[in-house]
């Protein structure tokens, strides 16, 4: 690729691709160099520094996510909502292992507000309404929602579950937990 084809907005989709292949921590200058065929040097000068790169990553994978999730809530309301939007988390973290990786990036506070991140909390919390969890215990239960999918994903991801003799599969099992899930919030404890 010549270097006039070099950008941000391409680097950043180049390191997300890479990701996706190589995995999100194994993305560097060195290798994105050599898929646009330019030295490292140049490429200082579209992102500042490999956390530059891995934030531009991160907030690229947040949106696409937040894209995906947002079009499989549209018309939808209690558990429908709950797994489209849980669907939509584990088909992309299994469609996009490194981007999705990316998007588990400890933002600074100030990047994270002005982010997609703040539309996955304005999906969940439309979720929460739909189960009359009190406002108050938004947080909380968006921390529960987040790190069951995420904990799933991961191990799954990982491959943690294939010692399992269960025919089943982690399909059936994802069912269940999404049941669950379901039942938790449709009797959510006041505080």
């Amino acid at each position: 690729m010549a270097r006039a084809g070099v950008n941000a907005e391409r680097l950043t989709l180049a390191a997300a691709e890479l990701a996706d292949e190589i995995g999100f921590d194994n993305v560097t200058v060195t290798a994105l160099a050599r898929r646009f065929g330019v030295r490292e040097a140049s490429l200082y000068s579209h992102v500042r520094n490999m956390r530059d790169l891995r934030v531009r990553v991160a907030l690229f994978a947040l949106a696409e996510l937040a894209d995906a999730a947002g079009a499989a809530l549209a018309g939808r309301s209690g558990k429908d909502a709950l797994v489209a939007f849980a669907d939509a988390y584990r088909d992309y973290a299994r469609a996009h292992p490194g981007r999705y990786a990316a998007s588990r990036l400890s933002l600074d506070p100030e990047t994270a507000a002005t982010s997609a991140a703040v539309r996955h909390v304005e999906m969940t919390r439309a979720i929460l309404r739909g189960y009359r969890v009190p406002e108050s215990d938004h947080i909380d239960a968006i921390r529960l929602l987040g790190s069951t999918f995420h904990g799933f994903v991961s191990l799954e991801a990982a491959e943690a579950f294939r010692h399992s003799s269960d025919a089943r599969g982690t399909d059936a099992s994802w069912s269940r937990i999404l049941d669950t899930l379901h039942a938790a919030l449709s009797s959510w404890p006041p505080s």
